[in-house]
């Protein structure tokens, strides 16, 4: 909404970085839905008591490095962006890590599974690989560092054709 003096206060115009355009509505949904993803994780971590050795405070140290991730996506500075981008990086890798550990571990538990400790050794790796993805053995849950992933590409998503050109 633009008055003939200039963007009317409490629209979406009003205010640095608020455009009001369909891009920076699209943005802040992404950053948006990046931030309720953080805070999702965050509940799960918790409410598992994820922090019993080394390994499981990996996705704690991603979620404040999505935090900065989100913070630095919002500025319109070129380095900021970059930043953002990098630390959603490490949150993506941070992602695939956990991935691996969980399948890792449910694939380890699978010759002990009551249902497939017979028939384990003489399956396929692709089938075993693919009981201990889908959590059919074991009890360590692949979508959970997957989430952490999604909240990264979000970021990456929310900086997609900023910080190309010096802030004016």
């Amino acid at each position: 909404m633009t008055a003939p003096g200039g963007p009317v206060p409490g629209s979406a115009q009003h205010g640095p970085g608020q455009d009001g355009s369909t891009e920076g509505l699209l943005r802040r949904g992404l950053l948006g839905l990046a931030s309720l993803s953080v805070l999702a994780i965050a509940f799960e971590l918790a409410a598992e008591r994820h922090w019993s050795n080394a390994i499981q405070l990996i996705p704690w140290v991603a979620l404040v490095v999505l935090v900065a991730a989100i913070g630095l996506a919002r500025s319109p500075r070129p380095k900021a962006i970059a930043a953002a981008r990098a630390l959603a990086g490490l949150a993506l890798a941070a992602s695939a890590f956990g991935i691996y550990e969980h399948v890792a571990d449910n694939y380890q538990v699978g010759e002990l599974d009551a249902v497939y400790s017979d028939s384990w050794d003489h399956r396929s790796i692709a089938d075993r690989v693919y009981l201990a993805f889908t959590k059919t053995v074991g009890a360590a849950p692949p979508i959970a560092p997957g989430v952490l992933g999604q909240a990264g590409l979000l970021v990456l998503q929310a900086t997609v054709g900023r910080g190309r050109h010096a802030a004016s």
